[in-house]
């Protein structure tokens, strides 16, 4: 059994090159990447619609250019360039905390892996609101309503009552076997291009909602991944500019350094 976690960036970042083994920076959208990166503009790909997609546009190449690398009970995951997943879960910051953080970055041997089907993120629980008064309130649009008929019967109704829930599963953020990663693409790709095909046409795609068929997917992947048996959660880092900078960068790696897990995980309060 292995774990690959894909770390999608649509710039090259010196951070990505300082990153444990196990998590693989792989550059996304048209810019270059130098040699040493995976680039999803190389083999089959989508980066044309990355734009649109989003970190999807890579989860889409590896699944086309990837899959004979893998066994069936093999783990695959993704995480973005500035959100890292870390190896326990928390329901506070450590504000006390003398680690580092590059040592609370999920490992490979994490006994969650052993014995369940898929990691989600700790979940989002709304307060006030179920996902489909969120997404509009956040997106002025009632396309998710719309994105219902785009699936057969049973998948509408099931995901119609997933977004009538105030659980979100969030970020895009998930680490699942081989056969579960394969069953996801076949199901989510087919019905993301209805949606950016309906977004097109109703002219929806413009300023922050650029990336609408990204933040449906986010609904979408939520509700697919949490139908799954033997599912936990995970905690995870947003990291601020100090980590990302490629100056900082030349000079240290500052995930090493002592007290920078102290103000982790990143935790949201609805």
């Amino acid at each position: 059994m292995k774990i690959k976690i894909y770390c999608t960036s649509v710039i090259y970042r010196k951070l990505l090159d300082k990153l444990p083994k196990n998590i693989i920076p792989l550059g996304v959208g048209k810019g270059a990447f130098p040699g040493h990166w995976l680039s999803e503009n190389r083999g089959a790909n989508i980066s044309h619609l990355n734009q649109y997609y989003g970190e999807h546009s890579g989860v889409y190449w590896v699944w086309k250019n990837c899959m004979s690398d893998y066994s069936d009970n093999d783990w695959i995951g993704f995480c973005h360039y500035r959100k890292f997943w870390l190896n326990d879960i928390f329901e506070t910051k450590q504000k006390h905390s003398t680690d580092n953080l590059y040592s609370n970055l999920i490992k490979d041997n994490n006994s969650l892996l052993k014995t369940n089907n898929v990691i989600l993120i700790q979940p989002i629980i709304y307060k006030n609101k179920n996902l489909f008064q969120d997404f509009f309130d956040v997106h002025k649009t009632n396309i998710l309503e719309y994105s219902l008929n785009f699936l057969n019967k049973n998948l509408r109704t099931e995901f119609s009552n997933h977004l009538k829930s105030n659980i979100l599963y969030p970020l895009n953020m998930f680490i699942v076997r081989k056969k579960y990663f394969i069953e996801y693409c076949e199901n989510v790709f087919p019905w993301l291009e209805q949606c950016l095909s309906f977004s097109q046409r109703n002219n929806l795609l413009t300023g922050y909602n650029m990336r609408l068929p990204s933040f449906l997917s986010e609904r979408f992947m939520s509700f697919w991944f949490s139908r799954l048996k033997d599912r936990k959660c995970l905690s995870y880092a947003r990291l601020g500019n100090f980590f990302l900078s490629d100056f900082t960068n030349i000079f240290m790696n500052p995930l090493k350094l002592p007290l920078s897990f102290r103000m982790y995980p990143t935790i949201h309060n609805y």
